[in-house]
């Protein structure tokens, strides 16, 4: 696609740009193909604005006519209705910002208008910015990524007595979401996986994502088995659970649906591992939101927060009906369960709901968070990521294709990696020294997966990402976080590691709106920022005195 085509006014002087926590600015903007720049002309160090267009969820426009002429049907001029008309363009973006364009011109303004709406939603991934993205200090990696399913099998000397590395995926072709290679049970061979696939949603058979080292029990994850009104059985999906317990007494499921809504997905094939034939399981049921209702949350949470009324009461009732701090409560509660059979009950656990793709990702990461100690470290935690979401196949193009201010209808969107940022924000706040990242990698994180210059969140799999070359022809987020200059600054300079689960309190009174992200373009914020950095600042250099 030539992106000129959809750009009929490049360049405007005289705008006036209004932005949080900014004063209004005069100055020329410039539309590109992924870009809205605006300079500042009036400052002496000319400021500028540049904002990545994918990053736009809505646009508003209005025009008004200043001439005295009546709107677009008086009888003046085509030529006199336009130049004598301003237009106003509001642009609210995925991260939550909220910016306005008053624009001289009414044809200009419309031009600008529909230039933001085409190319803000590109659905073509190859002709998205990460592509285009090529920044002077960094080269395209040879690696993509911080590791793989080879790499991190090899490290864990702990497993090669029991499990395996199986490529029975090499070519995508048992599970299309799965990457080529997967850690199973070393009892099992790939025809029997390749039969149990099928018995699985999607193909997603039980795999290896977390071995405890302090007591060897480990934690796999799938999509529903497949039974349907018929309650059919897989004698090869029976054989590699029995595989993941034996030598054990039993093992766990928690299945992330309610009892109804599992007994209702048989009606459409789905179901439930049956007692019968998987009799040493025992199955809990923790229904957690995903999709559609997840999403209205975040809408009436984002609305919440943009509410100016300052009426208290009206703030209460609109945080409480969002509900988000009940999902928020909800996935770590479910999480602190998975850790509770697998360190303190010393038990396997399956971890499942319909697709397997969303909330089994979720509560399996905060749940390694929990146990881990190595997953607390800045590059500890970027990799638990890159394992559980990003090579697991989490839908990101699907779920983050819109935020909260998006006017299209709801398909598959979803904020389940918002939700995921939060609970570890919950969990960065209750234990300030156990973490060794920072709140800013959060927000960082929390922005990049809807907006990105790199090419980590794009796609729906691994498949898709090597079939459209997103590994040889984009930069990965994750290791430009990892360079000296970055890693140091998302760090937390109060980092003291300790090798005990750190436990997170659910309690109503014990779980807050994460002010940093959801009302981040308020002063209020900004001046909490602007303290928390200066302590920081003030820790590191304590921290330079002490080792001198």
């Amino acid at each position: 696609m030539e992106f000129a085509e959809h750009i009929k006014t490049a360049n405007v002087e005289d705008v006036v740009l209004r932005q949080p926590l900014q004063p209004p600015s005069r100055g020329t903007l410039c539309i590109t193909g992924h870009h809205l720049l605006f300079s500042d002309r009036e400052e002496s160090d000319s400021r500028q604005v540049l904002l990545l267009l994918r990053n736009i969820d809505a646009t508003e426009k209005s025009v008004e006519n200043l001439t005295g002429y009546s709107g677009f049907f008086s009888n003046a001029s085509h030529s006199e209705r336009m130049s004598g008309s301003s237009g106003t363009i509001t642009m609210k973006c995925k991260d939550l910002r909220v910016l306005q364009l008053d624009i001289p011109g009414m044809e200009q303004c419309l031009n600008i208008a529909h230039s933001i709406e085409t190319l803000s939603c590109l659905d073509c991934v190859s002709e998205m910015y990460p592509f285009f993205y090529r920044p002077v200090e960094l080269s395209l990696p040879e690696q993509w990524g911080l590791s793989s399913p080879e790499m991190h099998y090899s490290q864990m000397k702990e497993l090669y007595e029991k499990w395996r590395l199986s490529t029975v995926n090499r070519d995508y072709s048992v599970c299309s979401s799965y990457p080529p290679a997967v850690i199973v049970p070393k009892s099992i061979d790939d025809d029997t996986l390749k039969k149990a696939a099928k018995f699985r949603q999607g193909g997603r058979f039980p795999v290896l994502c977390y071995y405890h080292k302090k007591n060897g029990m480990v934690i796999m994850r799938s999509s529903q088995p497949l039974l349907g009104a018929n309650r059919k059985r897989c004698k090869e999906d029976e054989l590699l659970l029995q595989a993941v317990i034996e030598g054990s007494d039993k093992g766990y499921i928690i299945d992330t649906r309610s009892r109804q809504q599992a007994q209702q997905a048989r009606m459409t094939g789905g179901g439930f591992e049956s007692k019968s034939f998987y009799s040493r399981w025992k199955r809990f049921h923790r229904p957690m939101e995903r999709g559609k209702a997840l999403q209205e949350s975040l809408i009436k949470l984002v609305e919440a927060c943009g509410d100016e009324s300052n009426n208290m009461d009206r703030w209460l009732s609109k945080l409480e009906n969002s509900k988000w701090l009940s999902h928020v409560q909800n996935a770590l509660s479910t999480a602190g369960l998975l850790v509770e059979c697998v360190e303190r009950d010393g038990h396997s656990v399956l971890v499942h709901g319909s697709e397997g793709t969303d909330c089994s990702l979720l509560i399996s990461t905060l749940a390694q968070l929990i146990m881990d100690p190595c997953c607390r470290t800045v590059e500890g935690f970027l990799g638990l990521l890159e394992r559980e979401w990003i090579q697991a196949g989490h839908p990101f193009q699907q779920r983050c294709a819109h935020s909260a201010y998006s006017h299209a209808r709801l398909q598959q969107e979803s904020p389940v990696f918002l939700l995921l940022m939060d609970c570890v924000w919950q969990l960065w706040r209750q234990f300030p020294l156990a973490l060794g990242f920072s709140e800013a990698l959060l927000l960082r994180l929390a922005t990049e997966v809807y907006a990105s210059d790199y090419g980590t969140f794009l796609c729906n799999s691994d498949q898709e990402r090597c079939a459209l070359g997103v590994k040889e022809r984009t930069h990965c987020l994750f290791q430009a976080l990892l360079r000296p200059t970055q890693r140091d600054y998302y760090s937390n300079p109060l980092y003291e590691r300790t090798e005990l689960a750190i436990w997170p309190s659910v309690h109503p009174q014990s779980l807050q709106l994460w002010k940093g992200y959801f009302l981040r373009w308020t002063q209020q914020v900004r001046h909490l920022e602007e303290a928390q950095e200066e302590i920081r600042n003030m820790v590191i250099e304590w921290g330079k005195l002490a080792c001198s």
